[in-house]
């Protein structure tokens, strides 16, 4: 069996904070074991958040800025790497996959022509001692696809075996989706491959929203929301947004649905309570994913990510879903669902160190399967583990006693 201790470190387009994941990973026949070992969250500084936040589209930049983030946020990513290292793996980490923050994905004329996450992985090599996979991204877009969701795969695996048709739901700054197939349903009929895309914003807006109008980081488990009422003509207004009626595989970002793009929205209609637009904005999140899921068929909708933890989303959505279609977390399916991406990236950098693709074509719309990133050598010299005879198909979650309890934010 081949066997690696691998730490995922992700941060996503919220840019709130740095997630480390820890677990051991071993292959069994077709299967890939995944054993959790925790999880620790660092918050990123005041000061490098609000440098980021300005650096960002639609906003300008400069290289000198650029280079200063790239540095600062490896720095960040190395500190939540040897914290990990230390807290979750014992100092016995074999291996460190890094998501980087991205800051930019170009996409243009319904194609992916590029994108950019930073976050130099040297930083993290050279704090650890361990190689860094990294840039795992851009390798699908050179090979024609959307680089997003590459966790695309991992739900595949995870998910195979299911009956019927499961839906893994991340609800991030960016919604995303991954409609799991595996060729045929429980009753032997067909469901066709995979398909994954972004379904919109999840919390990107609201987030924008209660940060301008309020001051506030986040709508702490929907409260601004439940007291808010829901207003139609904006609403309607949001649900004209051209890319919800795109076809997948789609992919979409802040450099869409950002400030600015809510404060075009909210044009002509006069000042209208925070709690309303919060309120509006989240019924827009669950409308838009419940939209998205619902051609295929969904007889399951598994979620993750930070809006799990706003009751009042997760309540519309399971609305707009209906009684048919049960709305439950990953955690019930043993995945932390604050930690899901990043355990996401460690099987990500697991099957890169092994010479494995880390896409499903269908998935991300590239011509083929790619073995993602770049390796950056940890000590003196770059050890990768044997090859195995074959690619996992499947990934079960396997809980521990020796377990290391998670730590939230």
């Amino acid at each position: 069996m081949s066997s690696l201790r691998v730490i995922g470190l992700m941060s996503g387009t919220s840019y709130d904070a740095i997630d480390a994941a820890a677990a051991d990973l071993t292959l069994d026949g077709g299967t890939l074991v995944l054993t959790p070992l925790g999880m620790i969250s660092a918050v990123y500084g005041e000061e490098l958040r609000a440098a980021l936040a300005e650096a960002l589209p639609p906003a300008g930049t400069t290289l000198a800025a650029v280079c200063r983030l790239d540095t600062r946020i490896g720095q960040a990513f190395a500190d939540a790497a040897v914290l990990a290292d230390r807290e979750l793996c014992g100092c016995r980490a074999d291996l460190i996959a890094s998501h980087g923050q991205t800051v930019y994905h170009w996409a243009e004329g319904g194609r992916v022509h590029g994108t950019f996450q930073i976050g130099e992985p040297a930083w993290i090599a050279e704090a650890t001692g361990r190689p860094v996979v990294s840039g795992f991204r851009t390798r699908d877009v050179a090979a024609g696809g959307q680089g997003a969701p590459l966790v695309s795969i991992v739900d595949v695996m995870w998910l195979r075996g299911r009956p019927g048709v499961p839906v893994a739901l991340n609800l991030g700054g960016i919604g995303n989706v991954t409609v799991a197939g595996d060729g045929s349903s429980a009753d032997g009929s067909s469901r066709g491959e995979p398909l994954a895309f972004d379904t919109g914003p999840a919390n990107a807006l609201i987030d924008a929203a209660v940060r301008e109008l309020t001051g506030a980081a986040y709508d702490a488990e929907g409260a601004l929301a439940a007291r808010g009422t829901v207003h139609r003509p904006l609403l309607r207004r949001l649900l004209e947004e051209p890319y919800y009626a795109r076809p997948a595989p789609k992919t979409t970002g802040k450099e869409l649905f950002h400030l600015p793009y809510l404060r075009a929205a909210l044009a002509g209609f006069g000042p209208l309570p925070a709690s309303d637009v919060v309120a509006t904005l989240t019924r827009l999140t669950a409308r838009t994913v419940a939209d998205a899921i619902r051609p295929f068929g969904a007889t399951e909708v598994i979620a993750s990510g930070g809006g799990t933890r706003n009751s009042v989303l997760m309540e519309w959505l399971r609305e707009e879903l209906g009684v048919g279609v049960p709305l439950r977390t990953s955690d019930e399916l043993g995945l932390p669902s604050a930690a899901k991406e990043a355990y996401a990236f460690a099987v990500l950098g697991w099957l890169t160190a092994h010479g494995l693709p880390g896409t499903v074509p269908s998935c991300t719309g590239a011509r083929r399967p790619s073995v993602l990133g770049s390796i950056t050598p940890g000590g003196p010299g770059l050890r990768l583990p044997e090859p195995v005879a074959g690619a996992p198909a499947r990934l079960t979650i396997s809980a521990t006693d020796n377990s290391v309890p998670f730590t939230g934010r």
